[in-house]
C-alpha cells in the first residue's frame, strides 16, 4: 500500500471523505482498505465476510461520487490508502482549545498536536470550564479526541491545520 506524503485529503469531497470513513469503520478488519475496495463497496456491496448489519446499510451514492473516486484512483493509483482520503477536523471544543494554545504569548513556534494534548493534561481544558469557555461535559472529551488525531497524524502534524471554523 503506497504512503502519500502530501495532504491528499484537502482534495476530496466532504460526502466521499464521509463515505470513506463510514466504510472504514464497518469494516474493522485490520487491514488498511484501498481506493479501489472502497469503490468495490460502493458498487457491489459489502463483502460477504462482513456481519449481517453491515450487508443491511446501503450507501446510496450518485455518480458524482464515483466519478471523483475514479479520478482519485487514476491520480494516486489502484493501492492508495483510503484512510489518507478522510478530511479530520477538530471538534468545535477542541478548535477553542486549539485557538488558546496557538494565542498564547509564551509560545515561540506554531503548536503541534502534542503541545495541545500536553496542555490539555496540564489542566487547560479544567481552565476553559471555570470561563465559561467550555461546557464541563466538553472538557471529558477532549483528551481522546485529541490522542485520536495524533494517532492518525502524528504528534507533530500542526495543531492548527484542524480547526473548525463555523
Amino acid at each position: 500500500m503506497i504512503s502519500n506524503p502530501i495532504d491528499i485529503s484537502a482534495r476530496v469531497s466532504p460526502e466521499l471523505s464521509a463515505i470513506i470513513e463510514t466504510l472504514i469503520d464497518q469494516f474493522d478488519s485490520g487491514e488498511s482498505l484501498t481506493l479501489v475496495e472502497i469503490r468495490s463497496f460502493l458498487l457491489d456491496g459489502m463483502p460477504a465476510e462482513t456481519d449481517e448489519d453491515e450487508q443491511l446499510h446501503h450507501f446510496d451514492v450518485d455518480e458524482s461520487v464515483i466519478d471523483e473516486l475514479d479520478q482519485l484512483i487514476e491520480q494516486f493509483g489502484e493501492s492508495a490508502a483510503a484512510m489518507d482520503f478522510i478530511y479530520a477536523f477538530a471538534s468545535e471544543a477542541l478548535s477553542r482549545v486549539i485557538e488558546v494554545v496557538m494565542n498564547d504569548e509564551n509560545r515561540e513556534s506554531p503548536p503541534t498536536l502534542e503541545a495541545v494534548q500536553e496542555a490539555i493534561a496540564g489542566g487547560l481544558g479544567a481552565s476553559l470550564v471555570g470561563e465559561g469557555i467550555l461546557e464541563e461535559d466538553e472538557d471529558d472529551v477532549l483528551m481522546p479526541e485529541i490522542e485520536g488525531l495524533i494517532e492518525r497524524f502524528g504528534p507533530d502534524a500542526l495543531a492548527e491545520d484542524f480547526l473548525r471554523y463555523e
